[in-house]
């Protein structure tokens, strides 16, 4: 019987490791990553999540370029930053959705980190610039857009597995 030493609700260090790096990615044994099923209350969490994880660590890569000047550089541009937060949390919500359906699909390669990524880029560059509606805009459509295309490769190699051809 193995495990017959440990209670009911023990997990060892390894497991806790291990849940928190499959929050981000999880992978196979064999290096291939996994579909991931399951409810939509669970994958509606996991995109809240990610995006929020992504914006406040562009808000917190940003902090000495909003802060008052003493604490860094001066503020590249005057202005506030709640919409643009409330900006990048949408379309990094959006981004991460678009890779979590995909991955319910089709094996994804760093569907959290993609999203995360895109998500800390651009609230970084948008607290540090801090552009108009139009570039904004612009940066928030290229999130998605780019999260879509690197589905897309995931989805085309799925179906090019499935394929006889």
């Amino acid at each position: 019987m193995p495990n017959s030493s440990r209670s009911g609700n023990a997990r060892s260090p390894a497991h806790v490791h291990q849940g928190v790096s499959e929050f981000l990615d999880s992978t196979e044994p064999d290096g291939e990553a996994p579909l991931a099923p399951g409810p939509l209350w669970r994958h509606a969490l996991w995109v809240a999540g990610i995006a929020a994880l992504g914006v406040g660590l562009g808000w917190a890569g940003a902090l000495f370029r909003i802060g008052p000047e003493e604490y860094g550089l001066p503020p590249a541009a005057p202005g506030a930053v709640w919409p643009y937060l409330c900006a990048w949390i949408a379309t990094g919500a959006a981004t991460a959705a678009v890779l979590r359906a995909a991955a319910a699909r089709a094996p994804v390669h760093a569907p959290g980190r993609v999203a995360a990524g895109l998500a800390f880029f651009g609230t970084r560059l948008s607290l540090g610039w801090r552009p108009e509606a139009p570039a904004l805009a612009a940066m928030a459509a290229a999130a998605p857009v780019a999260a879509a295309l690197w589905s897309a490769f995931a989805l085309r190699a799925r179906r090019g597995a499935d394929s006889p051809w």
